[in-house]
């Protein structure tokens, strides 16, 4: 099992830095984010699995879940409307409101008595932070299955950031949550100041930011087209 994680998780990451900085719907995008899903679901369901079962972690539990959860409502959107995977939609939105619930359940009784969690490497305020991201995620997913659709750039901006989110918290796990796997000389060097193993972090963050700042703004700038000619 922890051989699947890691190879996956691998996997993951490098499949899913080519779809982040391939261009957005282009064939190798396609690919490589069809490979990102895949891999994303082996590493989270063995991480699971690992963190849940076999040696009890509580932090790094949610946070798998959670991220699956990220991956196959980001997968799900992009390949059924929201009338035909109602059920789906339904059923994920009801499993990240639970999933809320149990985290922040965690970090409660974490702060009544440190004793009750048990976790290795995570911090436990992690727990508050997935905890709260997945409720506000399935007050999302409720709201779009009241709509009833989703097209244009919603679409491509829910696709984005949770795909994204994905990897950022892959990537988070890997080389700042890992530091130990990684030389000495690694894990003291730095550029600019910056901890070379903060550095892919940034950069996870910082082209989701992109890709989501240029997605709205296209938006935008289509919105006011009409107005603009109507004059």
């Amino acid at each position: 099992m922890k051989w699947i994680h890691i190879i996956a998780g691998l996997l993951a990451i490098a499949s899913g830095a080519i779809a982040l900085y391939a261009a957005k719907g282009s064939p190798l995008h396609r690919k490589s984010g069809t490979m990102f899903t895949i891999s994303m679901l082996f590493m989270t369901s063995s991480a699971a699995i690992i963190s849940l079962f076999l040696r009890t972690d509580h932090v790094n539990g949610v946070a798998a879940l959670f991220t699956a959860y990220l991956v196959c409502t980001a997968w799900l959107v992009t390949k059924r409307t929201v009338q035909e995977s109602r059920a789906l939609l339904q059923g994920f939105g009801f499993a990240a409101a639970l999933l809320g619930v149990y985290a922040l359940g965690l970090w409660f009784n974490f702060l009544a008595d440190p004793k009750t969690l048990v976790t290795r490497s995570s911090p436990p305020q992690a727990l508050l932070v997935f905890g709260t991201l997945s409720l506000v995620c399935s007050v999302l997913d409720l709201r779009m299955i009241w709509a009833g659709h989703i097209a244009g750039a919603h679409r491509l901006v829910r696709h984005l950031w949770r795909m994204s989110f994905a990897m950022l918290i892959a990537t988070a796990s890997l080389f700042t949550g890992q530091m130990q796997v990684f030389p000495t000389f690694i894990r003291k060097s730095a550029i600019l100041g910056i901890p070379v193993l903060v550095i892919p972090v940034l950069l996870v963050l910082g082209t989701m930011l992109y890709w989501l700042g240029r997605t709205l703004i296209k938006r935008q700038r289509a919105a006011l087209k009409p107005q603009v000619m109507s004059k």
